[in-house]
This record gives structure tokens, C-alpha cells and sequence, in this order.
């Protein structure tokens, strides 16, 4: 095992899974690579979640933090907003990202740690996911439909990166936080990465459990919702980008145009 000189911080955000987020603390408590922080953000649970989390408020490893106003109260922009919340209280040098209702292998902070110091020009670093559904796991593979303009992009769940690469993203995100309202956190950082910054790199590793349910439901593909937020995706890369992509080109767009139109009417 080599040396854990490098502080390793995972953030979990949380809402009313309290039935699973037991489940997702102790993920993190008993990794193998023991130098990291736990930080929660609770955004006003109604349900038993707090008294789940006050279970573990005397574990020094573990900052508890219960959230007074939401902002949003659009799924996309509370979780943005939790993740940016524990972000500024955080001190590690590596981020981890995880929902509530996910939770990591043993190993997946000592494999993200030791894939970030083989390759120090990577900032951005998603693993692949073990989609869990009816008891049944599938583990992802990294493919892409050559059809797609899109590389794969991992559930927020499987997303590290350094910390200086968040602060880049922040700074260029600034005024964008409430707009594109169909794009997801961890999508907007992985195109920021890839396109932008040409920094992103997948490690082939399913090393984060990821449930099948919640709100990736809504945007079931090919679906009105899906086409959808497709769009959005172009136009917040369009929105970030100096450069002047050409992606109207493309046949990803233009399918996704047209699609997203006539199913409107549907």
C-alpha cells in the first residue's frame, strides 16, 4: 500500500434516503485508503435522515452539515448547490463525489488516489459504475455510440478530480448555476473536462455502486425528457466554450433537434 500523505475528500449529499444512507457513510468509513474526510449535506430531509446522520456525528472523520434554505428546488440545482456547499468547507486535494443512495468498493479511494499520481496531467478522473437494479448488477463498460457527439459520462457518483480543477470550473461556471436546469453537475464538469480543458480521463474500474432509480428515471432514452435535456447539453457547451464548435453539424445534433421539437406535440 503506498504512503496516504494526500488528503482524499468525499462529499455526500443527501435527501430523504435515509433507508440507504447508512449504507453510503459506511462505504466510505471502511475504505482501505484511510486518509480522507467524509462531509454530508442534508437538504431538509422530511423524513428519518437526520436521526441516521446523528449517528455518526461524534466520528471525527465525518462533518455533518444540515442545509436551512434551499435555493432551487429543481433536483439538478439543489444538488449542484449541496456539492458547491461542501466543496469551500472541504481540505483535500483529491474530490469524491457521492449521492446517498450510491455507495463505493473497498478500494475505489486507493484506486482513484493511485490513478491520479500515475497520471498528473488528468484533473478529471470518472470510474465506471456497477448499475444496481432488482438485486441484479451490471457492470458498465466504457462505450460510446458512434452516432453520438457525446463521450461516456459517468454518474456523479463515479466523478473525482483535483481540487484546483474544481475552483477553474467554478470560476468559469460563475453565472450559469441556474440555467441550463436539465444538466446535471456531473455532466457540465465532464464536458468542462473533456472539451474545454482536454484534462479528462476514464479509469476502467466499476468501483462505485449506483442505483437505477430516482431522477435518472425521468430521462428515459429517446423519451421527450431525454431529447430534451440532449439540447440543453449542446447549448450549455456552446455557452462555456471560446471556441467556436461546430456541433450544429453534426447529425447527433441534428436529430436531437428535430426529435425534441416534434415530440413536444406528442
Amino acid at each position: 500500500m503506498k504512503k496516504q500523505n494526500t488528503l482524499i475528500s468525499i462529499l455526500i449529499i443527501n435527501y430523504n434516503n435515509h433507508s440507504l444512507l447508512k449504507r453510503s457513510i459506511e462505504s466510505c468509513l471502511k475504505q482501505s485508503y484511510k486518509n480522507i474526510e467524509i462531509l454530508i449535506f442534508d437538504d431538509q430531509s422530511d423524513d428519518s435522515s437526520p436521526n441516521v446522520l446523528k449517528k455518526f456525528i461524534k466520528n471525527k472523520k465525518i462533518k455533518i452539515f444540515f442545509n436551512k434554505n434551499k435555493k432551487a428546488n429543481i433536483a439538478a440545482l439543489d444538488a449542484a448547490n449541496g456539492y458547491y456547499f461542501l466543496f469551500k468547507k472541504s481540505k483535500g486535494k483529491i474530490i469524491c463525489l457521492l449521492d446517498s443512495d450510491d455507495f463505493y468498493h473497498k478500494d475505489k479511494i486507493f484506486k482513484i488516489y493511485d490513478c491520479f499520481e500515475k497520471n498528473k496531467s488528468y484533473d478529471f478522473i470518472q470510474n465506471l459504475p456497477i448499475i444496481v437494479e432488482n438485486n441484479i448488477k451490471n457492470y458498465k463498460k466504457n462505450r460510446n455510440n458512434i452516432f453520438s457527439y457525446w463521450p461516456y459520462f459517468a454518474p456523479e457518483s463515479c466523478i473525482n478530480f483535483r481540487r484546483n480543477f474544481m475552483l477553474r470550473f467554478l470560476k468559469k461556471n460563475k453565472y450559469l448555476n441556474h440555467k441550463f436546469t436539465n444538466v446535471w453537475l456531473g455532466f457540465r464538469m465532464g464536458v468542462y473536462a473533456f472539451f474545454i480543458e482536454n484534462t479528462f480521463m476514464t479509469l476502467n474500474e466499476n468501483i462505485t455502486y449506483y442505483k437505477s432509480y430516482g431522477e435518472s428515471k425521468k430521462y428515459f432514452t429517446l423519451g421527450y425528457s431525454w431529447f430534451i435535456r440532449r439540447k440543453n447539453s449542446f447549448d450549455y457547451l456552446s455557452k462555456i466554450s471560446k471556441k467556436k464548435y461546430k456541433y450544429k453539424l453534426n447529425f447527433d445534433y441534428f436529430i436531437t433537434l428535430i426529435f425534441s421539437k416534434m415530440l413536444k406535440y406528442l
